[in-house]
């Protein structure tokens, strides 16, 4: 899951919008440095990222990428998901539009992000500017998204070719997608992620 997964889930589950939004920004035991409800969030984040990649219809979808792009395939997994979520999101939500939530999750979040580690900072200022969520749902973007990640961080290389493994199986993932993401809306509403 990526970050708008992660807050949508995240809100079904009355969990921390910050705290599942910051967990990859953050190491070691957050109870430390966090409140409990952001520290609770940061966890959850962190369960679901590991559930999610054992989850059956995620490794078949890993199986759909090339050698030369198996390596960053949940990277580029996590982002699809995104696409996916944004692209049917009224079939999900439908008593909320994508722009509502991404406006109302932005008036919870920033106004938490001073004490927030300055990479956090920069990612929300650049997020929220540019509407990250609702440009999601537009295939194209993805394209943007992954070549952006791999200038950023030359091991990560890969992702710039993993595109094409997007493309190549669109029908595929959409299906896999659709399989599993219900599930864990419930899990979520249920309060057991």
């Amino acid at each position: 899951m990526n970050f708008l997964a992660h807050l949508h889930l995240a809100r079904l589950a009355d969990s921390s919008l910050l705290g599942n939004l910051m967990a990859d920004f953050v190491r070691g035991n957050p109870h430390q440095h966090w409140s409990a409800p952001v520290a609770d969030g940061i966890l959850m984040h962190r369960r679901l990222d590991v559930m999610t990649d054992a989850l059956p219809e995620v490794r078949t979808a890993r199986q759909l990428f090339r050698a030369e792009t198996y390596r960053v395939a949940p990277i580029t997994l996590d982002v699809i998901w995104d696409h996916f979520l944004a692209r049917h999101w009224q079939a999900f939500t439908p008593d909320q539009t994508l722009a509502q939530f991404s406006a109302a999750a932005e008036q919870e979040i920033v106004p938490q992000l001073r004490d927030t580690p300055s990479e956090f900072q920069h990612l929300n200022a650049v997020m929220w500017r540019e509407r990250w969520f609702e440009h999601y749902a537009e295939a194209g973007r993805l394209e943007r998204v992954l070549h952006g990640m791999a200038s950023r961080r030359p091991r990560l290389a890969a992702l710039r070719d993993s595109y094409h493994d997007f493309t190549q199986h669109y029908d595929q993932l959409e299906t896999l997608f659709f399989d599993f993401y219900p599930r864990l809306m419930t899990q979520a509403t249920d309060k057991t992620l």
